[in-house]
């Protein structure tokens, strides 16, 4: 069945038919592992990670989910999310366009542990314009210093999964947690109101 292809989907976004089959048990050391385990199946830091297939542009986008490696390797590398090239950079940082929540903190969001990858100048300007709703519910972020510092994923109890969340690097956690994105803290922080107004100009 062939599906109507939408102007742009994220790089990060998953399609129908790169669902993920990951059932895990109880590793020989405690923690959770895969009884097929490959060296591949955990990162550097000795997470697991969630398995995908690598099959972007098969089937429909689903803008809900996103896959787990094209996630881990722009998060890692800073590109954008949308199409996967390199984030905008300046002298005052990173582009980064975040949920807006201001008013959660003083200097927010310095500090925030952030699972959603920067982006482009082009992009932001296209994201914007094709969702007229992210004017009113994101701001746009120019991050001077960032560095990965957890993963996000499902933690696991002997036998059942729990919700979802966030488990910074050195946590015990991190051994019963299926990852399936990358965090970064993000400091150094300026909110750039009028970046939009920079970024349209600037890809005229």
């Amino acid at each position: 069945m062939n599906f109507p292809r939408p102007l742009v989907v994220p790089y990060i976004a998953a399609w129908s038919q790169e669902q993920a089959r990951s059932p895990v048990v109880i590793g020989p050391r405690g923690g959770i592992a895969y009884r097929d385990e490959s060296p591949y199946d955990r990162d550097a830091d000795g997470y697991l990670w969630l398995r995908a297939p690598a099959k972007q542009g098969c089937g429909r986008p689903e803008f809900g989910r996103v896959h787990p490696l094209r996630q881990r390797r722009v998060m890692r590398r800073l590109l954008c999310q949308v199409c996967g090239g390199s984030a905008d950079q300046d002298e005052r940082g990173t582009l980064w366009l975040l949920e807006d929540h201001r008013a959660d903190w003083d200097g927010w969001p310095n500090g925030l542990l952030t699972t959603h990858p920067p982006v482009c100048a082009p992009c932001a300007r296209e994201a914007v314009r094709s969702c007229p709703n992210l004017l009113g519910r994101s701001v746009a972020v120019r991050v001077g210093w960032s560095e990965v510092s957890g993963i996000y994923g499902v933690r696991y109890l002997p036998g059942s999964p729990l919700a979802p969340r966030v488990v910074e690097y050195g946590d015990p956690a991190g051994r019963w947690v299926l990852a399936s994105q990358l965090v970064r803290a993000l400091s150094d922080c300026t909110v750039v109101l009028d970046e939009f107004a920079d970024v349209s100009a600037r890809s005229q």
